[in-house]
Protein backbone atom coordinates (compact mmCIF):
# COMPACT_ATOMS: atom_id res chain seq x y z
CA UNK A 1 0.00 0.00 0.00
CA UNK A 2 1.05 2.74 -1.08
CA UNK A 3 1.25 6.21 1.42
CA UNK A 4 1.40 9.93 0.87
CA UNK A 5 3.06 12.34 3.61
CA UNK A 6 3.95 16.02 3.91
CA UNK A 7 7.14 16.02 4.87
CA UNK A 8 8.52 17.69 8.37
CA UNK A 9 11.74 19.74 8.80
CA UNK A 10 13.08 16.60 10.46
CA UNK A 11 12.76 14.50 7.31
CA UNK A 12 15.37 16.27 5.94
CA UNK A 13 17.57 13.62 5.48
CA UNK A 14 15.22 11.42 3.67
CA UNK A 15 14.31 14.53 1.37
CA UNK A 16 17.98 15.14 0.09
CA UNK A 17 18.07 11.57 -0.44
CA UNK A 18 15.00 11.17 -2.79
CA UNK A 19 15.99 14.66 -4.35
CA UNK A 20 19.25 13.53 -5.39
CA UNK A 21 17.89 10.25 -6.88
CA UNK A 22 15.63 12.46 -8.97
CA UNK A 23 18.11 14.86 -10.08
CA UNK A 24 20.34 11.49 -11.37
CA UNK A 25 17.40 10.12 -12.55
CA UNK A 26 15.74 12.01 -14.56
CA UNK A 27 17.97 15.19 -15.42
CA UNK A 28 15.82 16.75 -17.91
CA UNK A 29 12.89 17.37 -16.08
CA UNK A 30 14.14 19.58 -13.61
CA UNK A 31 15.64 22.75 -13.60
CA UNK A 32 18.38 22.45 -10.91
CA UNK A 33 21.19 19.73 -11.11
CA UNK A 34 22.54 17.00 -9.46
CA UNK A 35 25.97 18.79 -8.55
CA UNK A 36 24.55 22.20 -7.50
CA UNK A 37 21.96 19.98 -5.14
CA UNK A 38 24.84 17.73 -3.86
CA UNK A 39 26.66 20.67 -2.32
CA UNK A 40 23.72 21.70 -0.43
CA UNK A 41 24.56 21.85 3.03
CA UNK A 42 21.75 20.26 6.04
CA UNK A 43 20.59 23.88 6.19
CA UNK A 44 19.34 24.40 2.96
CA UNK A 45 17.48 21.45 2.52
CA UNK A 46 15.81 21.94 6.21
CA UNK A 47 15.00 25.71 4.79
CA UNK A 48 13.62 24.23 1.95
CA UNK A 49 11.09 21.87 3.64
CA UNK A 50 10.50 24.68 6.49
CA UNK A 51 9.36 26.63 3.42
CA UNK A 52 7.76 24.23 0.96
CA UNK A 53 5.32 21.69 1.03
CA UNK A 54 6.98 18.52 -0.10
CA UNK A 55 4.47 15.83 -0.11
CA UNK A 56 6.56 12.33 -0.43
CA UNK A 57 4.98 8.78 -1.66
CA UNK A 58 5.85 5.72 0.53
CA UNK A 59 5.55 2.42 -1.19
CA UNK A 60 6.49 -0.72 0.36
CA UNK A 61 9.75 -1.03 -1.36
CA UNK A 62 10.14 2.72 -0.06
CA UNK A 63 10.10 6.27 -1.21
CA UNK A 64 8.01 6.65 -4.48
CA UNK A 65 8.05 9.76 -5.13
CA UNK A 66 7.79 13.51 -4.44
CA UNK A 67 6.17 16.66 -5.17
CA UNK A 68 6.46 20.08 -3.77
CA UNK A 69 3.84 22.69 -3.86
CA UNK A 70 4.49 26.44 -3.23
CA UNK A 71 1.76 29.29 -2.99
CA UNK A 72 2.28 32.12 -5.30
CA UNK A 73 1.71 35.79 -4.61
CA UNK A 74 -1.13 35.89 -6.82
CA UNK A 75 -3.00 33.78 -5.02
CA UNK A 76 -2.68 30.76 -7.02
CA UNK A 77 -0.42 27.96 -6.16
CA UNK A 78 2.58 26.31 -8.63
CA UNK A 79 3.50 22.33 -8.46
CA UNK A 80 7.44 21.54 -8.64
CA UNK A 81 9.66 19.05 -8.58
CA UNK A 82 7.58 16.41 -9.62
CA UNK A 83 8.89 12.80 -9.75
CA UNK A 84 8.24 9.34 -9.29
CA UNK A 85 10.62 6.31 -8.86
CA UNK A 86 11.44 4.40 -11.81
CA UNK A 87 9.85 0.81 -10.27
CA UNK A 88 6.98 3.13 -8.80
CA UNK A 89 6.09 3.86 -12.08
CA UNK A 90 2.83 2.71 -13.31
CA UNK A 91 1.43 1.92 -10.40
CA UNK A 92 -0.76 5.18 -9.42
CA UNK A 93 2.27 7.14 -7.45
CA UNK A 94 1.92 10.15 -9.51
CA UNK A 95 -2.04 10.03 -9.31
CA UNK A 96 -1.46 10.16 -5.37
CA UNK A 97 1.18 13.30 -5.94
CA UNK A 98 -1.21 15.19 -7.81
CA UNK A 99 -4.44 14.68 -5.87
CA UNK A 100 -1.86 15.80 -2.57
CA UNK A 101 -0.97 18.71 -4.63
CA UNK A 102 -4.51 19.44 -5.57
CA UNK A 103 -5.53 18.62 -2.18
CA UNK A 104 -3.26 21.48 -0.55
CA UNK A 105 -4.18 24.11 -2.56
CA UNK A 106 -8.54 23.67 -2.16
CA UNK A 107 -7.81 23.50 1.59
CA UNK A 108 -6.38 26.85 0.70
CA UNK A 109 -8.83 28.43 -1.42
CA UNK A 110 -6.18 29.53 -4.09
CA UNK A 111 -7.57 30.30 -7.44
CA UNK A 112 -5.44 27.32 -9.40
CA UNK A 113 -2.58 25.02 -9.42
CA UNK A 114 -0.27 25.42 -11.99
CA UNK A 115 2.92 24.14 -13.35
CA UNK A 116 5.99 23.76 -15.96
CA UNK A 117 6.26 20.47 -17.66
CA UNK A 118 8.64 19.86 -20.80
CA UNK A 119 6.76 20.15 -24.13
CA UNK A 120 7.00 16.19 -25.59
CA UNK A 121 7.10 14.61 -21.78
CA UNK A 122 3.58 12.91 -22.62
CA UNK A 123 3.48 10.67 -20.21
CA UNK A 124 3.61 13.70 -17.69
CA UNK A 125 1.18 15.77 -19.40
CA UNK A 126 -1.20 13.01 -19.53
CA UNK A 127 -0.69 12.31 -15.69
CA UNK A 128 -2.03 16.21 -15.16
CA UNK A 129 -4.59 15.58 -17.91
CA UNK A 130 -6.34 13.19 -15.99
CA UNK A 131 -6.71 14.98 -13.27
CA UNK A 132 -8.03 18.12 -14.58
CA UNK A 133 -4.92 19.67 -15.98
CA UNK A 134 -4.85 21.77 -19.09
CA UNK A 135 -2.15 23.60 -21.56
CA UNK A 136 -2.75 27.67 -20.95
CA UNK A 137 -0.45 28.43 -23.88
CA UNK A 138 2.40 30.39 -21.47
CA UNK A 139 5.55 28.65 -22.82
CA UNK A 140 9.18 29.44 -21.48
CA UNK A 141 12.63 28.68 -22.42
CA UNK A 142 13.45 25.51 -20.19
CA UNK A 143 16.63 23.32 -20.64
CA UNK A 144 19.12 24.27 -23.85
CA UNK A 145 16.78 22.51 -26.59
CA UNK A 146 13.55 21.86 -24.19
CA UNK A 147 11.00 24.37 -23.64
CA UNK A 148 8.71 23.98 -21.33
CA UNK A 149 4.66 24.37 -21.35
CA UNK A 150 2.75 25.71 -18.90
CA UNK A 151 -0.95 23.56 -17.46
CA UNK A 152 -3.04 24.66 -14.97
CA UNK A 153 -5.83 23.35 -12.95
CA UNK A 154 -8.84 25.47 -12.17
CA UNK A 155 -11.59 24.72 -9.15
CA UNK A 156 -14.57 24.72 -10.45
CA UNK A 157 -16.48 27.46 -8.59
CA UNK A 158 -19.51 26.80 -6.29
Amino acid sequence: MTMVRLLDVEDWALYRAVRLTALADSPEAFSSTLAREKAFVPDVWQERLAARNTFMAETEDGPGGIVTVLATEDGTAELVGMWVAPAARGRGVGDLLIRAALGWTAERGLAELRLWVVDGNRRAERLYARHGFARTGATQPGRPGADEVQMAFVPARE
